[in-house]
């Protein structure tokens, strides 16, 4: 059984606290969207999925036992509420999409619908979203898994990396990136997963290695710092990250870290894929110069919960993405709906969309 990030019924929304990970299992209510929007920028929510999931969820708990006297008072009030949750981590383009998905869903609606109707039919829009994540979820990892043994027919087990936390902790459940890992697993074609502890915020030590173990799938942690040496020395067949925001022409923003492990894979003839839905994939920007990287506080990078581990007084930069060239990117992008190369991405998606449509 996987770890579950969001627990959900109508009127109850509670996420797993993964501040307090690996050492407490906590879960914490969100009865307003307040709370979301504090649960996402504060990290104790994270994960692009998970980002947009628990942000419209949040506004399903808000709505539900409010009233309503036109649809344009619930139109206003439901794209005042996304505006504001998209503010609290701008780089994962989910929370975004999600937004807009939600706010046409309004404008869709005739002048004279049922006011209360509508807030309902709304919110069951929001939950259908925890259902489509996972089913997404799914799909990459079969597509993902199916990709990388084609192209080491050779392998009998595979020795796949990863970086930070792209499974259930991070999305709806069954991960993306670890998705794919997972079907390895499950096909039995999976030898041993190298994971990153994922510095400065460490959620491959604290996240990944903790599904690793919850679920007794076989894996090692490393530092950031010994990348390279694994490639050289510990078989890496292929390296597997997720993604905060695919553009245009395949760059991809991930955690602060993503790019480097590109540039060594490359280097080292590594196969190196993205794993993202739909959701994370924005074709309003063509280059990832485009992408706004998120900030964050110095003291993630000078403390390690709560101690500090940095001389007092240092001056600190803490991005906490990057942007990995479409270049890069040697593997493919694995979607839900198939392994593209970056520079067939768009016109793939485009097509994908239409019939979707």
């Amino acid at each position: 059984m996987t770890l579950q990030a969001i627990k959900y019924e109508r009127g109850s929304l509670e996420i797993l606290n993964q501040l307090l990970l690996p050492k407490e299992t906590h879960y914490e209510p969100i009865h307003s969207v307040q709370d979301g929007w504090q649960a996402i920028k504060t990290m104790k929510v994270r994960g692009a999925p998970a980002i947009a999931i628990v942000g419209s969820l949040s506004l399903a708990i808000e709505l539900l036992p409010q009233s309503f006297h036109t649809i344009d008072d619930l139109t206003s009030f439901v794209n005042k509420t996304m505006e504001y949750l998209t503010t609290a981590r701008p780089t994962a383009v989910n929370i975004a999409e999600a937004s807009l998905s939600l706010r046409q869903f309004m404008k869709d609606m005739g002048p004279d619908t049922n006011v209360e109707q509508a807030k309902l039919k709304l919110i069951e829009k929001i939950e259908a979203m925890l259902d489509k994540d996972l089913a997404d979820n799914k799909s990459i990892g079969n597509y993902g898994a199916q990709d990388i043994v084609s192209k080491l027919k050779g392998k009998e087990k595979l020795q796949i990396l990863t970086h930070c936390n792209t499974g259930s902790l991070a999305t709806a459940g069954y991960g993306t990136a670890l998705g794919v890992i997972r079907r390895l697993h499950e096909l039995n074609k999976l030898g041993h997963v190298f994971c990153t502890e994922t510095r400065p915020y460490n959620q491959g030590s604290r996240l990944t290695a903790y599904e690793m173990v919850y679920e007794k799938i076989p894996a090692t942690l490393i530092a950031d710092s010994m990348v390279s040496l694994a490639m050289k020395m510990k078989g890496i067949d292929s390296v597997v990250v997720g993604a905060d925001r695919v553009v245009a022409n395949g760059d991809t923003a991930n955690k602060i870290g993503t790019y480097q492990l590109a540039v060594a894979a490359k280097y080292h003839n590594i196969p190196f894929y993205v794993a993202a839905s739909l959701t994370s994939i924005d074709m309003t920007k063509k280059t990832g110069d485009e992408i706004i990287i998120e900030e964050r506080p110095a003291q993630e990078l000078t403390t390690i919960q709560g101690v500090s581990v940095a001389a007092p007084g240092i001056g600190c930069w803490n991005p906490a993405f990057d942007v990995t060239p479409a270049q890069l990117i040697s593997g493919g992008i694995i979607t839900e709906f198939g392994v593209f190369r970056p520079e067939e991405l768009k016109n793939k998606l485009t097509n994908v969309t239409a019939l979707l449509n």
